[in-house]
This record gives C-alpha cells, sequence and structure tokens, in this order.
C-alpha cells in the first residue's frame, strides 16, 4: 500500500481518537459533577449530554462545510474545536459554562463523523477501501481506552482531578491540527464538486503512483461522468436516493439502539450495580476498553476480507447473546456473569457495527450526496446517542436494569432481520460502480 495515502488516511483518522476520547473521557468525572454542582437525575443527565447535542448538531450541519470550504478544511477546524472545549472544560466555574463547552466539543465530534470517513473513502481503493475507512473506528475506540486510562491516572491527584481529565484532550487536539495542513485535498470533491480536474488528476496520480497516466485521466473522467450524473437528477431528499437514505438511517438508529453508548458513557456505574466496588468498576471500565481494542482490530482485519453484510450478522448474534445473557444476569441476580457479558457486548459491537457502520454509510451515496448522506448517518446515529445518554440515569432508576438490557436484546433481533432482508454487500468496489448498483445513476 502507498505510504503516503496510509499516513493521510491515518491522519484524517485521528479525528476518530479526539472523538472517542473527548466521548467517554467525561465517565471519569461525571460523579464528581454530579455532586459538585449538586445536580439531579433530569441535571445530571443533561450536562453529560451536552457534547452530545452539540454532536447532533455538528452532524446536522456537518456536510456544509465538508462540501463548500472542501474536506481538509473541514478537518482542520474539528481539531480546533476540540482544543477550544478541551481548555473551556477543565476551567468551567459552573453548570451551564461547564455545558457549553462540551456543546463545542460535541460539534466537533459531529463534523468528524462527517468529515473523517468520508475523506478516507474518497481517497482510498476499493480494495483497501475498509480498512483505510475503517481506521477512523480503530481510532474513535484507541481514545476511549486511553481516555479510560487516563482517567485512573489522573484520578489519584486531588480533587481537581476530573478538572485535568477533560483539559489534557487539549494536547492530541493540538497535534492532530497541525498534522492535517500536511493532507492534500480529496480528488473526488476536486473533481466533481468544485469541477478542478487538474487538482484533481494531481492527487490521483500521489494516491496511485505507478498508474499509468491513461489510467488517471480514465479515471478522472469516471469521477466527472459520474458527479454530472448525480447533479443532473435533482437534490439529495429523492426517490432516486430512497435505498441509501434508509439504509443509512436504519444502521445508524440500529447502532444506538444497541445500548453501545449509554453502557460505554455509565461502564462505572454499571459494574457498581453488580456489586463491584468503585475503584473495581473503574479497572473493568479499562478492560472495556481493550476488549473494544483487540475486536476493533480484529474487525478492521475481516472487513476487506468478509464483508460489510457478513461483520454486521456476526456482530448481530454477538449482541443477541451477550444481551441477553445481561438481562437473564439481572432478573436472576447472577450478578458474578455481568462483566463478562459486558465484555462480550463490546466485542460483538467492536467486529460488527462499530468496524462497518462509518465505512458503509460513507460508500452507499453517490459523489454529489455523499457529505449530505453521511451528515444524515451520523445525525440519526447521535440524535438516538443523546436521547439514550441523557435519559439512562432515569431509565435505570425507573426500571430493573434486566428490562433495559431486554430492551437493548430486542433492538438487535430487529437489526438482524434487517441485515438480512436489506443490507447490500460493498466491499471491494468502485464508489462509482456502487452508486450505479443501488440504482443512483441514470
Amino acid at each position: 500500500m502507498n505510504q503516503r495515502l496510509f499516513f493521510w488516511s491515518l491522519t484524517a483518522a485521528l479525528a476518530g481518537f479526539l472523538f472517542g476520547f473527548d466521548t467517554v473521557v467525561i465517565s471519569g468525572a461525571e460523579k464528581t459533577i454530579q455532586s459538585l454542582w449538586e445536580l439531579g437525575d433530569f441535571h445530571h443527565g443533561l450536562a453529560m449530554s451536552m457534547a452530545l447535542w452539540g454532536t447532533v448538531i455538528g452532524s446536522l450541519l456537518g456536510s456544509w462545510p465538508t462540501d463548500h470550504f472542501g474536506r481538509k478544511k473541514t478537518l482542520l477546524w474539528i481539531g480546533i474545536l476540540y482544543f477550544v472545549s478541551a481548555i473551556w472544560s477543565a476551567l468551567a466555574n459552573d453548570f451551564y459554562s461547564f455545558m457549553v463547552a462540551r456543546f463545542i466539543g460535541g460539534l466537533g465530534v459531529g463534523i468528524s463523523t462527517v468529515a473523517a470517513p468520508l475523506y478516507i473513502a474518497e481517497i482510498a481503493p476499493p480494495e483497501h477501501r475498509g480498512r483505510l475507512a475503517g481506521m477512523f473506528q480503530f481510532n474513535i475506540v484507541f481514545g476511549i481506552l486511553i481516555a479510560f486510562v487516563s482517567n485512573m491516572l489522573i484520578g489519584r491527584t486531588g480533587e481537581n482531578a476530573w478538572r485535568w481529565m477533560l483539559g489534557v484532550e487539549a494536547i492530541p487536539a493540538l497535534i492532530y491540527s497541525a498534522m492535517c495542513f500536511g493532507l492534500p485535498e480529496s480528488p473526488r470533491w476536486l473533481i466533481g464538486y468544485k469541477e478542478d480536474r487538474e487538482g484533481g488528476t494531481a492527487v490521483l496520480r500521489l494516491i496511485h503512483p505507478d498508474a499509468l497516466e491513461g489510467d488517471i485521466e480514465a479515471k478522472a473522467d469516471e469521477i466527472s461522468a459520474v458527479a454530472h450524473e448525480s447533479s443532473s437528477t435533482g437534490g439529495f431528499w429523492t426517490a432516486r436516493l430512497k435505498t441509501p437514505i434508509l439504509l443509512a438511517f436504519l444502521i445508524a438508529f440500529f447502532n444506538q439502539l444497541s445500548g453501545i453508548n449509554a453502557i460505554l458513557y455509565f461502564a462505572p456505574r454499571i459494574f457498581e450495580l453488580s456489586g463491584l466496588g468503585e475503584k473495581a468498576a473503574l479497572l473493568q471500565s479499562i478492560g472495556i476498553g481493550v476488549t473494544n481494542l483487540i475486536f476493533t482490530f480484529i474487525g478492521l482485519w475481516l472487513i476487506d476480507r468478509l464483508g460489510r453484510r457478513t461483520l454486521l450478522t456476526i456482530g448481530s448474534f454477538g449482541y443477541i447473546a451477550s444481551l441477553g445473557l445481561c438481562a437473564w444476569a439481572f432478573f436472576a441476580e447472577n450478578y458474578a456473569i455481568v462483566p463478562a457479558c459486558i465484555f462480550a457486548f463490546i466485542a460483538a459491537h467492536a467486529v460488527g457495527q462499530g468496524a462497518v457502520i462509518w465505512v458503509f454509510i460513507s460508500e452507499i451515496f453517490p459523489n454529489r450526496h455523499r457529505a449530505q448522506g453521511q451528515s444524515l448517518g451520523s445525525f440519526t446515529h447521535w440524535i438516538f446517542a443523546a436521547l439514550l445518554t441523557m435519559f439512562f440515569p432515569s431509565m435505570v432508576t425507573a426500571f430493573a436494569p434486566g428490562y433495559v438490557f431486554s430492551f437493548f436484546c430486542l433492538m438487535m433481533v430487529l437489526q438482524l432481520v434487517w441485515v438480512k432482508t436489506m443490507v447490500p454487500e460493498t466491499k471491494g468496489r468502485p464508489l462509482e460502480q456502487i452508486e450505479h448498483e443501488l440504482g443512483m445513476a441514470e
């Protein structure tokens, strides 16, 4: 594989590291924040979900800067948003200032889920696209693990430990922003959106240094032709795009209705419900991060071998088994197996939905509408993540945990039915070919 291509993909994927770190670092501070500002369940849930509401807005609006300013500039500004949020969160002196700071970080997360997978998919060759675009998810998981470890280490530093937990994110945010200056612009954005064929072919030569000039020109012709087909057949919300729109919505919907974000955000609290002490619960949370990382790596190794649809099927069976056993354990008060069930759930998510979601959404829309499609999938993902995170503390107070996990299990049964009946395979196909196969090109 072209080393420059790998480095560019890795740089864009580091937005995922910041995403994972920012999303989960709050888990180590949430109980301190609740007691510091004497928050009730509702306000506590609101504070914890504020970054997610920023993510909802960022994902909804993320297609606009990605299309109008380009993929590269958008990725750069994502890093700046993370930096501002980290510093502000660490210095916040009241509940409302803290929520604003977390909201800004959420904007960065939301926009990153639009711009980063899309950028990697547009520069990657078909045979490596799953692994390269999947590095975004790998870095999310790596960021989650580092956040758990960071929280454990910093948690011993005193009463202001929570401020350091949140503020340390400023360091990787600055490093990532600096690395973005070395990225080229996406050739598909240059040719298909800006109609800069010369600039686009120059990037294609960098991506494919061994390709013949005729092959480069032919690829540029294909990108241009498909882009013009897309622009001449209407806007985003048309019957022509109904299949990818429905696919993007449902994969994001089922991703969150597994309960993944609620479990990641409140992992220490869930383990405490199963009878573990506070320190043991935090240590088990690090185990979640390690499990997530290992099985995400396995998922990325398999995604271009077995395909997206197969991994979703495997993950669905894993979800159903682990969530079902977890629900039974709480009902039967057999708490000893709860940690094992949670680890199995994380493994199923990492191999299935975790490895596939951002790759799949970035593949199924035409060049002209890819940013809008990515925005739709991201928005759906984050609106349900925000709602679940906001109401999860109230849910486990109002209902026995067994009922909550049973609900998540039922949703995964429905996901399995959807995968088996509606999801196409996109493995190894050029983006323009996928567009034709889904009936989007005239």
